[in-house]
């Protein structure tokens, strides 16, 4: 039996999470300071270059399958194939037919699209690490959308019950392999005859 669909109130009252934006006018005077020599840079110029640099950060994540690690060894952003959740409501159609219509997700074999976020690996471990989080900017997260249905089969396929750390043990076992492979090929060490 199809569950009926319950109708927002539009009017109701909403919560806004406070949002921070790190890109204000302190954070700019503190970056003259102790950089005097973009002294002539005005403030619009220095989100645009900001922005500019993020915006190159997220495409180069849809397009490489491993992600990017970020700059000063902060982390790790990469983008999962996940199982679909058991509720994934589509509130446009449900509203539409007056009943709760589940998003099937048929361009992705039922496979759900996450943006990752980690520092478990990093090579330098900094300080609170543990608490470190990101969200994405509203354009990464309609580009994730609109490109993944396309290109879904690309991404790193995601467990429920595995954590993302040891993905990238794994990752980094598979690259040392290869390069000790392309090492001994390369030099001409290789002998079939030697089982070591």
């Amino acid at each position: 039996m199809a569950k009926a669909c319950k109708k927002p109130d539009l009017n109701a009252p909403r919560y806004r999470p406070k949002k921070l934006n790190l890109t204000n006018i302190d954070f700019y005077k503190k970056f003259i300071a102790s950089n005097p020599k973009y002294a002539s840079m005005d403030m619009a110029t220095f989100k645009s270059i900001i922005n500019t640099f993020n915006g190159e950060i997220w495409r180069k994540v849809i397009d490489e399958r491993d992600g990017v690690e970020l700059p000063e060894q902060l982390g790790y952003i990469f983008i999962g194939t996940c199982p679909r959740k058991k509720s994934n409501v589509d509130f446009s159609k449900s509203k539409k037919y007056g009943t709760v219509i589940q998003h099937q997700n048929w361009e992705s074999d039922q496979y759900a699209a996450k943006i990752f976020y980690t520092n478990f690996e990093t090579k330098y471990r900094f300080k609170h690490n543990e608490m470190w989080s990101f969200t994405g900017i509203r354009d990464f997260k309609r580009t994730v959308g609109q490109t993944y249905p396309q290109e879904w089969k690309k991404y790193v396929m995601v467990d429920n019950l595995v954590r993302v750390s040891r993905l990238f043990r794994k990752e980094k076992y598979k690259d040392f392999k290869k390069q000790e492979t392309q090492y001994i090929i390369k030099n001409n060490e290789y002998d079939e005859f030697n089982l070591d």
